[in-house]
């Protein structure tokens, strides 16, 4: 019988999954260190770090340093999000994409924000839009674009590709937060999504970084009726 190969980080990850389903290693104990792993399944090292810290990531093992590697004894399973294109979103559902600028230019948001993005009052570009699914509004975008951090925004035309498309193209992040909300349409929004006031909306406001630096801020109120999906 042929030995398994382990000459990936996903094929190492996909034994240690296996012998934690097996309960191989139970939740709570220690799994061997790194070294003793890599020797083991005739790997390096590194492939062997790189596969724990994909299962760290994922909630099922507890990593520290100089402490090791063990089993989490209540392993939580993290959701996993993308953030999309929209244009390509729309599309790949089977739609037709449509966008609108409603407006871009330099502005001051208010003071949390600023504070929260950690830059200064004039450094912040604003973009408003709003894009069509079969011509019908899907997703009205306000965003804030922090141009210490990208300053070749300044000099964009967003009339034709929109700002979620081309950060997602020119602007590296590193990590990023999200937060979810249904909301009752304002009389601005619900004019934007030709909807009602007080209809319901879904939002999400998403802030991405690159490493202690802020890329940008978005505000996505979603027409009634859009249904998120992902994993977990």
């Amino acid at each position: 019988m042929t030995a398994p190969v382990f000459n990936s980080w996903q094929a190492v990850r996909d034994e240690v999954l296996r012998r934690l389903q097996a309960r191989i290693w139970r939740p709570g104990e220690m799994i061997p260190n790194e070294a003793d792993l890599a020797d083991e399944l005739g790997c390096a090292r590194v492939t062997v770090n790189r596969a724990l810290r994909a299962l760290s990531d994922a909630g099922l093992l507890e990593r520290r340093r100089k402490a090791g590697t063990r089993v989490a004894l209540h392993p939580v399973r993290r959701a996993t999000l993308e953030i999309p294109m929209i244009r390509r979103q729309i599309e790949q559902a089977g739609h037709a994409y449509g966008y609108h600028l409603i407006s871009a230019g330099r502005a001051v948001p208010d003071a949390a924000l600023q504070t929260y993005m950690r830059a200064r009052s004039d450094g912040f570009l604003q973009v408003r839009a709003v894009h069509l699914q079969d011509g019908v509004p899907f997703v009205a975008e306000d965003r804030w674009i922090n141009l210490e951090t990208v300053p070749a925004a300044s000099s964009q035309d967003f009339s034709q590709v929109s700002a979620n498309e081309w950060l997602l193209q020119h602007a590296p992040f590193s990590r990023g937060d999200i937060a979810f909300a249904a909301e009752n349409a304002s009389a601005e929004t619900a004019d934007l999504l030709q909807t009602q006031v007080g209809a319901a909306v879904f939002v999400t406001e998403r802030t991405t970084w690159f490493e202690a630096r802020s890329v940008t801020f978005v505000r996505l109120s979603f027409a009634p009726g859009y249904r998120m999906q992902t994993e977990i």
